[in-house]
């Protein structure tokens, strides 16, 4: 009895120092699972970071390439734009150049076309020169001819400068010379017409040249 006491007193002794190991044991088990828990979760968490930074890289990429690839598009719709505008402006230049080539060749034969009368009235005239008994009558009809050419340049825009006895002026007459003046009066004026000027819808086409009195 005595030995069967001592021998449960053993086991119970054994069993109790064994307890606390076991304790521990599962203690250790927990935290190291704990710990492994939150390492997985730490791992997790990184990788769900990691997924969202590729995304979000992936993303941006995508949008840079859209944004080149808009900006390429922009880049060539303006060229084309560029050189339609080009092309257009070319073949204005070159229809207007034509058509003042054509306006300058029809404005020449306007103009011929209305002095040829002029030509036949001097052609009629010489022919009668010979036969005339009277100068007066020859007078007569080169005067008529004078005017009715010179009708034809006003009706064209031309106008005979003003010269003589009228004050000199460098934007309508050419001095030729200078000599004492006859009077007065004509001293620093125009005193003789060599040839007379022409001016053009306002226009200049030829000075008058003219002697000055001093």
């Amino acid at each position: 009895m005595g030995k069967k006491t001592k021998k449960e007193n053993k086991e119970n002794e054994k069993d109790m120092q064994q307890a606390p190991q076991e304790i521990n044991s599962e203690q250790e088990g927990k935290t190291k699972s704990e710990k492994s828990t939150k390492k997985e979760h730490k791992q997790k968490v990184k990788d769900n970071v990691e997924q969202e930074q590729d995304k979000k890289v992936d993303s941006e990429e995508k949008e840079s390439s859209k944004k080149e690839k808009s900006d390429k598009e922009k880049r060539e719709e303006l060229n084309d734009k560029y050189l339609r505008l080009a092309a257009e402006y070319d073949n204005y230049r070159r229809r207007t150049l034509k058509e003042k080539m054509e306006l300058s060749k029809v404005a020449g034969e306007d103009i011929l076309v209305n002095i040829l009368p002029v030509m036949d009235d001097f052609e009629r005239g010489l022919a009668t020169i010979d036969k005339a008994k009277e100068v007066d009558a020859i007078k007569e009809g080169v005067l008529l001819i004078y005017n009715k050419f010179k009708e034809f340049l006003k009706q064209r825009g031309v106008k005979e400068i003003e010269a003589k006895e009228k004050k000199f002026d460098t934007d309508l007459h050419e001095a030729v010379t200078k000599i004492p003046a006859p009077t007065e009066e004509l001293k620093g004026k125009i005193v003789d017409v060599i040839e007379k000027g022409y001016i053009l819808n306002d226009k200049v086409i030829r000075y008058a040249k003219v002697v000055i009195g001093e």
